[in-house]
């Protein structure tokens, strides 16, 4: 079977991390069809538009996307990207490598986090000069459909439940239904379940992230905690992520254009293709998705590595070692 694959580089780093990680993919022996479209910063300034329709067409119908950066217009790019793929919720991994200086090596968890409203659904108004207003959306089918994909996942992956994070002691009625959505449908898929308010997970994540595993939480929570969590093991820079939907998906580095480095052939590649890890999971490919994490996680270790690691190897070589590994 043969699985297309769309490649969307985008702009900065994105250019040259992107490449190797479809060269990591076709190390593997899985029948892709890589099909590349353009978005960011470098087409808007050409075409006027930052995604172009054919690209976005193009995500829309492939069977799972892997996209780089985007720069200014990176709002313009991943939030269409997302609704391209019809994405529900946004799989962000934090955890320490091997290798790695991290604040706190003993983190490893997983955000999942809602990916379609909350204070991100775009309803705002400026009324007067002094008046601006923000409209926040929950809703209880969005909210379902999360607790289904975070009751799912944690049995595929042996965990004992998750705990759910929220503001419900505050935001009552859209807080209140989102917490209370997803306790029903953990309590009918027999899922065990705890829950914190945001503000305390900040704090007991920062001290004790081993007390977290699996986190379900809505859309601007998990984007600031993911961030958070992301400062306990090493930065944004090694971080993979997983936008889904019901029928196709979209995998990306959770890491910007790094506009000082691009073009200079040193970015670590590693967080993209520890997002190409997740999309041959995704796709089904258990072993190899493991086998890509491992190869990934021993050259973090051993080396070689690139400069923001303390090494000096280039992008290539870092690619090339990975790929030697598999």
């Amino acid at each position: 079977m043969t699985h297309e694959i769309a490649v969307i580089p985008g702009d900065g780093i994105g250019q040259e991390v992107t490449p190797a990680a479809v060269e990591v993919l076709e190390a593997l022996e899985i029948e892709f069809e890589f099909r590349e479209g353009e978005a960011g910063d470098a087409v808007k300034e050409e075409t006027g538009e930052a995604l172009p329709q054919e690209t976005y067409d193009l995500a829309a119908s492939a069977d799972a996307t892997l996209f780089g950066a985007a720069g200014e217009t990176a709002a313009d790019v991943i939030l269409p990207l997302r609704e391209a793929v019809d994405s529900f919720v946004n799989v962000r991994p934090a955890k320490a490598y091997p290798g790695v200086d991290a604040v706190r090596p003993e983190t490893d968890l997983v955000f999942l986090r809602e990916n379609t409203e909350g204070v991100y659904s775009g309803h705002e108004d400026r009324l007067t000069d002094d008046v601006a207003t923000l409209t926040r959306v929950v809703t209880e089918s969005a909210s379902r459909q999360l607790a289904e994909f975070a009751c799912e996942y944690v049995a595929d992956n042996d965990y004992d439940g998750f705990t759910t994070v929220h503001k419900a002691n505050v935001m009552r009625a859209t807080d209140g239904l989102f917490r209370d959505t997803v306790a029903e449908v953990a309590d009918e898929n027999d899922i065990e379940t705890d829950e914190v308010l945001m503000d305390a997970f900040a704090t007991h994540v920062c001290l004790e992230p081993d007390q977290f595993d699996v986190v379900v939480c809505p859309n601007l929570a998990g984007d600031v905690l993911s961030d958070l969590a992301a400062g306990l093991v090493g930065g944004l820079g090694l971080l993979p992520s997983a936008n889904v939907g019901p029928d196709r998906a979209l995998f990306e580095p959770v890491h910007g254009t790094a506009p000082d480095i691009a073009g200079k052939s040193v970015a670590n590649p590693a967080a993209t293709i520890l997002s190409a890890a997740m999309l041959v999971e995704y796709l089904g490919y258990d072993e190899e998705g493991a086998a890509i994490r491992e190869a990934v996680e021993t050259t973090l270790e051993e080396g070689p590595r690139t400069s923001d690691l303390g090494g000096d190897a280039s992008t290539g070589g870092v690619t090339e070692a990975i790929v030697d590994r598999l």
